[in-house]
């Protein structure tokens, strides 16, 4: 297994990984030196650019759980709401919340060794952890996709309280309408997304809509979940400590990455099958194991793309939608 306890598959490829962690290791003692020296000269670490930076180049897992609840804010929300995740805890419970996630609960991450017992250590965590979110957060309630959220925060975080606080802050601050009943924030978003595809690799927009595939089945997964379940894990935390820092244009940056470095494999699928076998595999290759290559690519392979641009889309998309119900 891994070092987050994740079982490896029967077609693991190990000389991959054995590969890219026999390079990965000295990067992340290098790392680890320097966010050490960052931390010890700091009594709190403020938003800049040296942070951002250190960031984007990946935070050592003794100081990610953290980094993440600084950075989000998730920190500064409980301490304005003290006994908050108590309460939530411990008020009136609704049934048919509770049924739904504990259908969900022995589903999450069956591969993981810290959540094959029920009813102790994580799955009692993560149990408590969606019931208090569902309880506190009645807009949202509880949402699939959620579970695998709240699960690897729990495994990085160690931290019931601060769990529940980042997941808090990621449904209502970093990926806004995601998880309501309409998911009116993740369709904007992926249609946004394919309005990026159209602007930046018209030729991969065009194929894939000849190939009559759309992007909400490629990407819905991706999105939800915000790669949990869908890249290497330590892909996925490369790309959450960059999305608690800087939002979600990342989920953008990755996925545009993805088509982009993948973009001669895309163009060469000629069917619909085959597309959705090339988009299975190119989150699984050796380009996305190696998540501190993959990670530079993010910022350099989708060119430009600010808060602005993507709002300005969503702002259109909106007016667009609304006109159209209108008439």
């Amino acid at each position: 297994m891994d070092p987050y306890g994740f079982e490896f598959s029967d077609d693991f490829d190990y000389d991959s990984y054995e590969e890219f962690m026999a390079k990965y290791l000295s990067v992340l003692a290098r790392r680890a030196k320097k966010w050490n020296d960052l931390l010890d000269s700091k009594k709190q670490v403020t938003k800049n650019f040296k942070v951002k930076r250190y960031v984007r180049k990946g935070i050592p897992s003794e100081h990610r759980g953290m980094m993440w609840a600084t950075v989000s804010g998730a920190l500064e929300l409980r301490d304005l709401n003290p006994d908050t995740y108590t309460k939530a805890l411990s008020s009136p419970k609704d049934d048919d919340i509770i049924n739904s996630i504990n259908i969900d609960i022995p589903r999450t991450y069956p591969d993981n060794v810290f959540f094959q017992n029920m009813d102790e250590g994580h799955t009692g965590s993560l149990f408590n952890v969606l019931v208090a979110f569902a309880h506190h957060n009645k807009q949202v309630g509880y949402c699939q996709g959620l579970n695998y959220i709240a699960g690897l925060l729990l495994l990085v975080v160690k931290d019931e309280e601060v769990t529940f606080w980042l997941l808090t802050k990621l449904v209502k601050d970093i990926v806004p309408e995601y998880y309501t009943k309409d998911m009116r924030g993740l369709l904007l978003d992926i249609e946004a997304f394919g309005e990026l595809v159209k602007i930046k690799m018209p030729e991969i927009a065009t194929h894939v809509d000849r190939v009559g595939i759309t992007w909400p089945l490629i990407v819905t997964k991706w999105f939800i979940c915000l790669y949990a379940e869908v890249l290497p894990i330590e892909t996925i935390l490369r790309v959450w400590d960059c999305l608690f820092y800087e939002g979600n244009k990342i989920l953008f940056r990755v996925a545009l990455t993805l088509l982009k470095i993948h973009r001669e494999k895309i163009l060469a699928a000629p069917d619909l099958p085959k597309m959705i076998e090339c988009f299975k595999e190119i989150v699984r290759d050796s380009l996305a194991l190696n998540c501190h290559e993959f990670m530079e690519s993010i910022f350099k392979e989708p060119g430009s793309l600010s808060k602005v641009q993507i709002s300005k889309l969503r702002d259109n998309l909106q007016k667009t939608s609304s006109n159209g119900e209108s008439h």
